[in-house]
């Protein structure tokens, strides 16, 4: 049975959807967290700064909801991140690194997009693996 995954330590979501959803709590199910985009938890405004405070902001989003689910970054399978200019790929790259840095890095795809909700540079989305 699908479960709603929701923590006050991330931004609340800005539409009709979920922070996070968990397939279930054993073994091998999955937890999947929406597009974060880099909004304040506390303010629920966007970030000031570059790409790279932005993605920052985005990966700690991110990383309250896994905390929330009970898990952390090493149990992420695979990220979608989405730019606003594609040029900023490597600027992003460096803030990854320092958030993804196990044995097995996540699978991951990148796009350059038109534009992100709310005039944000980055959003990136998870998918994490219960062990």
């Amino acid at each position: 049975m699908p479960a709603r995954i929701a923590t006050t330590q991330a931004p609340t979501a800005v539409g009709p959807y979920s922070q996070g959803v968990s397939t279930g709590e054993g073994p091998g199910s999955l937890v999947f967290i929406s597009g974060q985009v880099p909004l304040d938890p506390a303010t629920g405004t966007l970030v000031d700064g570059d790409v790279q405070v932005q993605a920052q902001r985005v990966l700690e989003n991110v990383g309250a909801i896994l905390a929330e689910a009970g898990l952390g970054y090493g149990d992420v399978v695979k990220t979608t991140v989405l730019l606003a200019d594609i040029a900023d790929f490597a600027a992003v790259n460096e803030v990854y690194a320092r958030y993804f840095t196990g044995e097995i890095l996540p699978a991951r795809a990148a796009f350059g997009v038109a534009a992100l909700p709310l005039g944000a540079r980055v959003e990136i989305e998870a998918i994490a693996a219960r062990p």
